[in-house]
């Protein structure tokens, strides 16, 4: 689905799945492509909305939890993008990736990374980046912000009336409420997460962090 121009929204498909992003600009990007066994299904979404897998450049991710990842090794072999991982993805590794996998007893997620993002933005084209540092849920959580368009691609961080779970390993309550209240100060049109609905209209959003601050960062 078509949210403005260069930026498009599929929603999360089942179980341990999430909501993924596609930038379509001059160097385009898919962000979490999710979970491998739904990726039939997001491959046909992409192409009702005319995109070719071939036309992505670059896979990359929110935070490196199996739902947000586990599909990048497969849709590189279809598309032939190359998977870019923030560079603190790299550093948290073992919290995100080893450990998270253990405490569900489920195999570590695998893929090849080609190389990394730069620390600080992502140019696509018509669209600019910033890429935000946003611990609390995992250590490695990344939002991506467009000043221009004022969308927050912000994966678990914050959600629809919540946010992400804190007791995963690397997870911590007093990062995530530093993040949200830095998050909360920026102009949102498109609050855009990783699971559940998206929220916009820049009242909606402001809305959405007044009932979090108030109803859900206080029980952390």
């Amino acid at each position: 689905m078509r949210l403005i121009k260069n930026l498009y929204f599929y929603p999360e498909k089942g179980m341990m799945d999430c909501n993924t992003y596609v930038i379509k600009d001059k160097l385009s990007v898919i962000i979490d492509p999710g979970l491998t066994q739904f990726l039939p299904e997001l491959l046909q979404d992409l192409h009702k909305d005319g995109i070719d897998p071939k036309d992505i450049d670059i896979i990359t991710n929110t935070h490196l939890h199996g739902d947000h990842c586990w599909a990048n090794e497969a849709f590189k072999k279809i598309s032939g993008a190359k998977i870019l991982p923030h560079p603190l993805q790299k550093d948290f590794w073992d919290a995100t990736v080893i450990q998270t996998s253990r405490f569900f007893g489920v195999p570590a997620v695998e893929f090849t990374e080609d190389r990394y993002l730069d620390n600080d933005k992502l140019n696509t084209g018509e669209l600019e980046f910033e890429l935000i540092p946003s611990p609390g849920h995992s250590p490695d959580s990344i939002c991506f912000y467009c000043k221009k368009d004022e969308i927050l691609i912000c994966g678990d961080v914050i959600f629809n009336q919540n946010t992400g779970r804190v007791d995963l390993p690397g997870g911590s309550a007093d990062e995530l409420k530093q993040s949200i209240e830095k998050l909360s100060q920026l102009e949102i049109e498109y609050l855009l997460p990783g699971h559940m609905g998206i929220i916009i209209g820049r009242e909606k959003v402001k809305r959405n962090f007044e009932f979090i601050k108030k109803y859900v960062l206080s029980y952390l």
